[in-house]
């Protein structure tokens, strides 16, 4: 394949798939300009790595989740986001990526509720939190991380109880 057939067919699937860069970005970044530097450095990278990119080995959703990810989790330890950083309630634009870009039209306290918490959850666990609400199954979600099937059942079952002790506790009102 030529340099410049390769070249679209990358933005062809990059195209495709544009969804998922922006909802990783939107789910790692604290505002518009940071999401959209995210995007930008996501892309960078699923550029210089798509001469690796072997279809045979795994879909290229699949592929693009574990870069992207890799990128998103990267920045968020090298900025090392202080606590309060990374207790910091999602906002409308976290909402919007969270539902697919499809906007959240209703709210309502438990949803806000649930945003709030992942929002707490550090960067590996968003990304599996990210990856469970969109169906996909363990050993999807261990093939993108790059963790073991047990790893993420038991991530998963952990952030699941954390979650059900934060919805059920009494709220002091």
């Amino acid at each position: 394949m030529t340099a410049r057939k390769q070249q679209r067919h990358f933005e062809l699937l990059l195209h495709g798939h544009r969804r998922v860069v922006f909802k990783v970005a939107g789910l790692y970044s604290r505002s518009a300009a940071d999401r959209d530097d995210l995007v930008q450095e996501i892309s960078a990278q699923l550029w210089r790595s798509f001469g690796s990119y072997d279809e045979a080995r795994a879909k290229f959703s699949t592929w693009l989740y574990r870069i992207a990810l890799n990128v998103a989790i990267s920045q968020a330890r090298r900025e090392r986001w202080s606590e309060s950083d990374r207790f910091e309630p999602l906002d409308a634009h976290h909402l919007e990526t969270v539902g697919g870009g499809e906007g959240i039209t209703e709210q309502d306290d438990r949803l806000t509720a649930l945003y709030a918490f992942i929002g707490q959850l550090d960067p590996l666990n968003r990304a599996l939190i990210l990856l469970y609400l969109e169906d996909r199954n363990y050993g999807e979600m261990a093939e993108i991380l790059g963790i073991s099937e047990t790893n993420v059942a038991t991530k998963i079952s952990r952030i699941k109880q954390k979650l059900r002790g934060q919805m059920t506790a009494p709220t002091g009102a």
